[in-house]
């Protein structure tokens, strides 16, 4: 599994626009915090993976050595493992344990001590179930336990209050400024089918950059300081996953017109793995979620340019989203809506994924030559 979305830092936090409120909306906002979604996020700057660290060295300067050298250890371990293995230790640890409670590290310790009970039944019933994950997922629990305590002891609760002393008013303020958002009515539209809940939660958290992050139901993390314009627009992705049933027949025949586009397949081949999507159904996923995004944040008026998104984020790695979007828009599926499963079997029964013609509409969305879509110019790059 590949969940993570790389979200630009410099927006500014102004009033979202007046098209957001409106009268009869379907979707039902909750902000809240987490200390232990906090705990085990901050799992990967724990890591020493320089990647995170950069976003926390105060923090880590501030609370690695309180911890044992054996945890510190075995966070390395497990961290390396899940990298060769394509996938994102705290995100992906988030999604599995996310079907039990988890306001405080005691919280997880509960949880990790009967996993079978308190953790996988909900798990097994979500989108994410896998049975792999699961069974190296148990070889982990003990080594978890152990990780979770030394943090607890060394008082993680307090030196994430610390941090959250100046913050704890953002849930409350963000949870008002949502309050007259449609999100929920407009992933509706695009994606042709209803939710069965139009309740959409936000957990906002002091660890998790710069990923945000879908958990079970329609919920997800993000960062308690990103500006709320990003946090919208986490909100208008996170909920977009899966567009359509990722082990499903219509999704491994696009996998399969992917892995032959040689331009896509030197896309997963050659991208930073540390920005995850590090399979072709991540990728598939990942991309159509973002190209139905974009067009949910021009409805509601907080997106990028198109050009600038693709080509800054995550290294340029989105190519296929760029060519998505393009092809969504000719259509006018921006204005139509529609059913996104069969529009995509359309699309691809009719030849639109091949690689001229997805290219061809990823080179006008991008607004650079088909041969320099990868990898990004270094004149483009950020």
């Amino acid at each position: 599994m590949n969940r993570r979305q790389i979200l630009a830092a410099g927006a500014a936090a102004v009033a979202f626009p007046p098209f957001a409120a409106r009268a009869g909306l379907r979707t039902r906002w909750s902000v809240r915090l987490s200390e232990g979604f906090d705990a085990i996020c901050f799992l990967n700057p724990l890591s020493g993976d320089p990647f995170y660290a950069d976003y926390y060295s105060a923090e880590l300067a501030a609370f690695k050595p309180k911890l044992k050298p054996a945890t510190i250890a075995t966070i390395g371990k497990w961290f390396a493992l899940a990298r060769s293995k394509g996938m994102l230790l705290g995100p992906n640890l988030c999604t599995l344990m996310s079907g039990a409670p988890d306001a405080i590290i005691a919280d997880l310790l509960t949880a990790l001590a009967e996993p079978e009970t308190r953790l996988r039944p909900n798990f097994e019933k979500s989108p994410y179930w896998d049975v792999e994950e699961w069974t190296v997922f148990l070889t982990m629990c003990a080594d978890l336990i152990a990780i979770f305590a030394d943090m607890r002891d060394a008082g993680f609760g307090a030196f994430r209050e610390g941090y959250l002393s100046n913050r704890t008013s953002k849930p409350s303020a963000l949870r008002a400024k949502l309050a007259g958002i449609d999100t929920i009515a407009e992933q509706e539209r695009l994606l042709g089918r209803k939710f069965a809940d139009p309740s959409l939660e936000i957990v906002l958290l002091c660890f998790s950059q710069p990923h945000g992050i879908k958990i079970q139901g329609q919920r997800f993390l993000t960062h308690i300081d990103y500006p709320d314009r990003i946090v919208l627009r986490n909100a208008d992705h996170e909920m977009l996953h899966p567009p359509f049933p990722m082990d499903g027949a219509l999704s491994l025949a696009l996998q399969a017109t992917l892995k032959a586009d040689p331009l896509i397949a030197r896309i997963v081949a050659e991208h930073d793995p540390s920005f995850g999507y590090n399979s072709f159904d991540g990728v598939l996923d990942e991309d159509t979620v973002q190209a139905l995004e974009q067009i949910v944040n021009e409805r509601l008026g907080v997106a990028e340019p198109p050009a600038q998104r693709w080509t800054e984020s995550d290294g340029g790695m989105h190519v296929l989203a760029a060519g998505l979007y393009g092809l969504l828009k000719a259509d006018g599926y921006d204005r139509t809506g529609g059913n996104i499963e069969r529009w995509m079997n359309d699309a691809l029964n009719s030849g639109r994924l091949a690689p001229a013609s997805l290219h061809a509409a990823a080179a006008r969305v991008l607004e650079r030559p088909v041969d320099k879509l990868w990898p990004v110019p270094k004149a483009q790059a950020q």
